[in-house]
């Protein structure tokens, strides 16, 4: 038995209570909410300005480091299709994906990665699924007629989920994965739209379109990814080219809003604090249908301070500077299209990113635009500090 002198046991005793206190004031361990961000996503949430990739061919060619070496652009987005990856069953080609994520890990800027289903997706995977002829409303190769899957095909969604799958497996833990595009119910690129035209509503009535069937779909989607992807955010591009369609298939007034809003709703229901609401159609000239995208825009905007929203450029001030904002002037056109997107809503909140074609990242008399817009963000996470 040990005998401990008076002075001797009360620093004992005071050491005991000391180490008691020390663990009962330790947090618990942290238990994350599902659609929380993980601890290690958390704190790095999608932000700036993003060069976008759409010609992944491009990839080919050393010099596009360029754009990655760009001290304004703090991310990359690539929009690749389908079937430019797994072109035969079991087969895939990640050589440019690959590429990408070593480059962006390399330069220490985030991905925001969209791959596009729809019209497409390799013919294999179209084998014993429902399609239809549409034509390609927008972008490479508008107009032109091609097989699109349905939507709610359960076979179709089984072979997209089992690829994501296979993305998620071989990139799912790189450091520079920050973001992925929900999409699968989809038709030209990530945004939740489908051909929608007279004729295409007729069509789609007689392949019995109604909204449940759609949003249906498009929720199992955020079940997906909410499982595949627990390292990421997932963004949603909700463009307003919905199919006015109601569930007893008549044509009706309003019902592209409401099933637009149905699935933003059922996107944060599922993903919470991990879901991102995006647009892609940012132009400050008259487009077809409007003078300028403010209208789109507003629609994420909105939910700025709530959730984290991004934009997207309709096109590069490069290639078509009228619909950007300054025919004959494309620094100017982008320069307007940024002051446009980075419009505060009510609140005093304005998009968390802003994404940019390659043409204007590459190009010399963009780059004191570059800075302007990449300022606007630095100032942003300052005040917020």
């Amino acid at each position: 038995m040990i005998h401990l002198s008076s002075r001797s046991a009360r620093l004992a005793i005071q050491i005991a209570l000391l180490l008691t206190c020390a663990l009962l004031q330790r947090p618990a361990a942290a238990v994350e909410a599902p659609g929380q961000p993980h601890a290690s996503i958390a704190s790095s949430a999608p932000s700036g300005l993003v060069v976008v990739i759409d010609n992944p061919s491009s990839l080919d060619d050393p010099s596009w480091h360029k754009v990655l070496n760009n001290p304004s652009i703090s991310g990359v987005a690539l929009q690749i299709h389908w079937a430019d990856i797994e072109p035969a069953q079991g087969k895939q080609d990640w050589s440019k994906l690959d590429d990408l994520f070593a480059a962006a890990t390399a330069t220490k800027k985030w991905v925001h990665l969209l791959i596009f289903p729809g019209f497409f997706t390799p013919a294999w995977a179209l084998e014993g699924v429902k399609t239809e002829q549409f034509a390609i409303q927008y972008g490479p190769g508008q107009g032109t007629v091609e097989s699109l899957p349905m939507p709610w095909d359960d076979l179709y969604l089984k072979r997209w989920f089992a690829f994501l799958k296979r993305v998620s497996d071989r990139y799912g833990t790189s450091p520079a994965f920050r973001l992925v595009a929900a999409d699968g119910p989809t038709s030209v690129s990530a945004e939740c739209t489908l051909p929608n035209s007279h004729k295409d509503l007729k069509q789609w009535q007689a392949l019995g379109y109604t909204p449940s069937k759609y949003t249906g779909a498009w929720q199992q989607v955020f079940q997906v990814y909410a499982t595949d992807f627990p390292n990421q955010y997932v963004s949603l591009s909700a463009g307003a080219g919905q199919v006015g369609i109601n569930d007893q298939g008549k044509i009706e007034a309003g019902g592209q809003a409401r099933t637009r809003q149905a699935i933003v709703d059922q996107a944060i229901s599922t993903l919470g604090q991990r879901f991102v609401l995006q647009s892609s159609n940012v132009h400050a000239g008259a487009g077809p249908h409007s003078p300028n995208s403010q209208a789109d825009d507003s629609y994420v905007t909105n939910y700025s301070g709530r959730i984290i929203t991004g934009l997207q450029m309709r096109t590069s001030a490069q290639h078509d500077p009228t619909v950007m904002g300054a025919a004959g002037d494309p620094a100017l056109a982008l320069r307007k299209s940024v002051d446009l997107a980075m419009q505060p809503n009510d609140a005093g909140h304005h998009i968390d990113y802003l994404e940019i074609y390659e043409p204007d990242v590459l190009a010399d008399d963009m780059q004191p635009v570059l800075r302007y817009a990449a300022s606007l963000f630095t100032a942003t996470r300052e005040v917020s500090h």
